[in-house]
Parts: structure tokens; sequence; C-alpha cells
């Protein structure tokens, strides 16, 4: 077991990715409106998603910030709505403590903050009281490093004393890589090709490499055709140790999930 609620014993879990967001890198625009993401939600249930990550600021590199209040209309309406349609779990995908409370209040039951509560250290205490999963990523505002791998791992470290000291459970912690956050796209492939020293800090990996730049980068090609590379990249993702991989297309990866599944624990559960 891992964080509390998830199994991470049997199989990689499937974070299925709902962007309510105007100018998200992939689907921006496809998804404000309520009715339509909740028929999302569904269909990534049906798909074989565990987990429902829903967010309303789109955290492309060059992105325009949104206010609280923006970021509350876009993603608060749609939380509740797919809490009421599905028991499948929900994520708030915010940095902000403000929206992330009330994602909870609304049903929502896991936190992924992209600044590992760098940014609004009330995440932390949130977390912390309201007893729930928390995912830290690994950030930084510029790709500069002298150790690359040896300073994700301090990073997040820090990122778990920090949060272990306003009294989020152990248990509760999830960690992130920041594959496509504050590195180039060449320190994204050290960083994936180098996973498993990050498993080796102790606690749960997500990683999330859906159609990131870094695979347009290698294969030469837009968004809308990155299926395969982010194939590859999620099955190694596994191979390497990741307990959620966090994804658009999530028939197809959940289909890589289990497959990587059985050749990595030698057998389907």
């Amino acid at each position: 077991m891992g964080a509390q609620g998830f199994d991470f014993t049997r199989r990689t879990l499937i974070m299925g990715i709902l962007n309510v967001t105007p100018d998200s890198f992939s689907d921006g625009g496809v998804y404000l409106d309520p009715a339509r993401a909740v028929e999302r939600a569904l269909a990534m249930v049906e798909e074989g998603a565990d987990i429902i990550d829903i967010g309303g600021e789109s955290t492309r590199p060059g992105a325009t910030p949104v206010s609280a209040q923006d970021e509350a209309r876009r993603v608060i309406p749609v939380v509740r709505a797919v809490c009421r349609a599905t028991a499948t779990p929900v994520s708030i995908d915010t940095y902000k403590a403000e929206i992330a409370r009330m994602a909870l209040a609304e049903g929502a039951s896991m936190l992924n903050d992209v600044w590992g509560g760098q940014k609004d250290r009330e995440m932390l205490a949130l977390a912390a009281a309201a007893n729930v999963p928390l995912c830290l990523m690994h950030n930084r505002a510029e790709p500069l490093y002298h150790d690359l791998i040896g300073e994700i791992k301090r990073d997040l470290r820090a990122m778990v004393k920090q949060a272990l000291s306003v009294g989020v459970r152990e248990g509760n912690i999830i960690l992130d890589p920041g594959i496509g956050f504050g590195k180039t796209w060449q320190q994204n492939l050290v960083v994936m090709q180098r996973l498993r020293e990050i498993v080796d800090l102790g606690f749960p990996l997500l990683v999330g490499t859906s159609r990131k730049s870094m695979i347009g980068q290698v294969l030469g090609l837009p968004v809308d055709e990155r299926l395969e590379g982010t194939a590859a990249t999620v099955a190694v993702s596994i191979a390497h140790g990741a307990k959620i991989v966090r994804v658009h297309d999530v028939r197809a990866m959940q289909r890589v999930a289990r497959m990587t599944d059985a050749l990595v624990q030698g057998g389907v559960k």
C-alpha cells in the first residue's frame, strides 16, 4: 500500500487528465463546459482511469497565470459535477490552497500540486488537516542544475520534510519528478532514464509524460501525434517503479500499463 486509499500492490494506477482550461497545450478549451467535462470523466472511468485529475490553470511553459477567482469559476463546477457523477477518486490539480479547499468541499479526495507546496505553503497545512493524498511535484523557475538528479532528490526531500513538519502523514505523500517542469527536454530524458533513483526516496512515484514536448522533440511530431511516444514513456516509467501514470489517452495507456505490469511483475494480477 502507499498513499492512503490507493493500492499500489496489484498494478499501476491510471490518472486521467481533465483540463478545464482554454489554453492547455493539448486539449485547451475542450472541456470548459461542465456537461462535456462530466461526459469525458465518465468515458475515462470506462476506459480504465483510477483517478480523475481536474485542473483549471494551464501549466504549459509560457502560459498566462490566472487568478484564484477565475480558476475557481472554471474548475469548481466541474469538480462538483464529476464527484456527483462517479465514485472514482477526483484529484484537484492546483497550487492554490484556496482552490484546493473548495475542491475538497465538493468531493475531491486528492491534491496534486505542481509546485510541491512551495508557491502556497497553506497547501501543506490543508493536506494535513484534510488527511488526503498529496502529490508533491518537483519544479523550478529555470532549468539550471549542477547535479540534475541529486538536486531533484534534494528538493523533493525538502518538500517532504516541510510537509511532514506541518502534519501531513507520511503515508499520504506521493512524489512526481516533474517531467516538463523546470527542465529542458534533454534533462527530462535523463530523469526518465534515472527514475529508479527517485523511487529510492521511498514514496510512491507519479509520472506525467503524456504528449509532452520531450516526445515531440525526439520524434519531431506535433501534440496530436504523440500516442506511441507517450506509450514508450509510460512503459519505461512503470519499468522503473512508477505507481501512477498521468495520461490523456486512458484506454490506450491502460493497456500499455497492464502489459508492462505483466512483464515487470511476472504475471497478470
